[in-house]
């Protein structure tokens, strides 16, 4: 392999913010924050939206989640024109 190239694999906390759930996995992805994990030592964080502890398919309930309002924006730009068709 090429040296330099790769990029350098590090241990980060991944943080679902949807049902506070963090764990700590081995990654390459570049973040600015960082927090304490269980061992008292520093990580870097990363925010995430959903994982496996909030993912339908893997508990069995069905939770909506809209961060950032796309229902609404594709009800207001595509509503109108998606009654006309009825």
């Amino acid at each position: 392999m090429k040296k330099d190239i790769h990029p350098d694999l590090r241990e980060v906390v991944f943080h679902d913010v949807s049902c506070d759930f963090k764990y700590k996995t081995l990654s390459t992805v570049r973040t600015k924050h960082v927090t304490d994990w269980e061992d008292g030592k520093e990580y870097p964080l990363v925010k995430v939206d959903i994982s496996s502890a909030s993912h339908p398919f893997y508990t069995g309930q069905q939770r909506i989640i809209d961060t950032e309002g796309r229902a609404e924006k594709f009800k207001k730009k595509f509503g109108s024109r998606m009654s006309k068709r009825n």
